[in-house]
């Protein structure tokens, strides 16, 4: 029996999470993508396996709240103004879901994506020399006093419906568990069962090492249109040539917009501009990966040094990096890590798939043979391995126990 070819298109964590479960299950699978493995979004991230992350931005009150966030410098939210009138039908959409109905069901959707982040990390690496680079820990969520925790107690809800329920440490015994913070920091929200990846393109490199040794192929080339003349796929047309395919899968991050594009499915999907400065052999570390409350930054140590990630800026697919968003940045950095020092930085400016309703798309476009696997948000490293094996058994034909309807990629189908 010959096995189908399966034609992956993303060499992202998604991808290459659904490449090796797919070959794992006996599919041929030939990987694309028109730059190296891991590049993309998969690169920035803040290194976290965050399995708590089920609090999507768009919560009860953001919509009166928005425009001061905008005004304020010292909110981590900026908008290039010029792309605005682009930005304003996304926008509309968006923030209609910011409302606690919405909030909660979209949590749910988020939950089954990532609640088991770091047992699916294992699970694709176990018995491969990739596992090196996953790392179990805990993840601490740093409060400038209980007030300030206590004010955050929705989304510290929607955690607990999740199964998170925090460790709470107050006062001087904060900077015996993490001495790296400054007197600001008077309490910490510490979770169990998290983890971190220590360098995350390597990781995904390393993935797709794994691919090619398991007996897949990865073609380095861009994807220009698919053919789909018979109502099903069969081969995605590339900038080196025809590729065969029994099936393909788009996990293409905020690129995948104009795949779909090509299907005849608009996506209503925007690039979310995301910063991260990393700290070059930095004085300091923290114990375990830490999210700053009043900052809306991640501090990870990995194996680059201290990676610093956060901060949202919505201003399309420019390459130029604003100086405002890497400059608070750095504020809150020292705001947080007084003492800190380095021997040098290194800034990055990556693109987020941000879909309107902040939940990925993931399965069949009908019965065409196409299926989609992107619009992560901020949850593609800690979502990449569950959403991966997800597709591969929808492809091979395995029942999955989850409710995959709020991922539908036709939702967003008009009429």
């Amino acid at each position: 029996m010959t096995s189908e070819h399966i034609v992956i298109v993303g060499a992202g964590i998604v991808g290459a999470a659904t490449a090796i479960w797919l070959r794992r299950a006996g599919m041929a699978v030939t990987l694309v993508d028109k730059g190296a493995p891991g590049m993309g979004a998969s690169y920035g991230n803040g290194c976290i396996l965050a399995s708590s992350s089920v609090v999507p931005v768009t919560g009860p009150g953001l919509l009166a709240k928005g425009p001061a966030y905008l005004a304020d410098p010292n909110f981590p939210l900026f908008l290039r103004w010029s792309y605005l009138p682009k930005l304003v039908p996304w926008l509309v959409r968006y923030l209609s879901h910011a409302n606690s109905g919405d909030t909660r069901r979209i949590s749910q959707g988020l939950t089954t994506i990532v609640g088991d982040s770091l047992e699916q990390h294992q699970a694709l690496t176990r018995g491969t020399d990739v596992a090196k680079w996953v790392c179990e820990s805990e993840y601490s969520f740093v409060y400038k006093d209980r007030a300030a925790f206590e004010a955050d107690a929705f989304s510290w809800q929607l955690r607990a419906d999740a199964g998170f329920v925090p460790e709470l440490v107050e006062g001087g015994a904060v900077q015996e568990r993490e001495p790296i913070l400054g007197p600001n920091a008077g309490l910490l929200a510490v979770l169990k069962n998290h983890g971190f990846i220590l360098n995350p393109g390597a990781y995904v490199q390393a993935l797709v090492g794994l691919l090619e040794q398991l007996g897949g192929r990865f073609v380095r080339a861009e994807v220009k249109d698919f053919d789909v003349s018979g109502g099903q796929i069969s081969a995605v047309e590339t900038t080196v040539g025809r590729i065969a395919c029994d099936k393909a899968v788009i996990s293409s991050g905020v690129w995948s917009k104009a795949l779909m594009g090509k299907l005849g499915l608009s996506v209503p999907l925007e690039a979310e501009r995301g910063y991260h400065i990393v700290y070059r052999e930095p004085s300091q570390r923290p114990n375990n990966p830490m999210m700053l409350a009043a900052g809306k930054f991640v501090a990870t140590a990995m194996d680059q040094g201290l990676r610093c990630a956060g901060i949202v800026e919505f201003g399309g697919l420019s390459e130029t990096r604003s100086k405002a968003p890497l400059a608070l940045l750095r504020k809150k950095v020292k705001e947080f890590f007084p003492a800190l020092t380095a021997t040098g930085e290194e800034e990055w400016l990556g693109f987020r798939p941000a879909p309107t309703d902040s939940l990925p798309l993931i399965g069949e476009l009908g019965q065409s043979g196409v299926f989609a696997a992107f619009g992560h948000h901020h949850i593609g490293l800690t979502g990449g391995p569950k959403t991966g094996r997800l597709v591969a058994d929808m492809i091979t034909g395995q029942h999955s126990n989850h409710d995959m309807r709020p991922f539908q990629p036709k939702r967003f189908a008009k009429g």
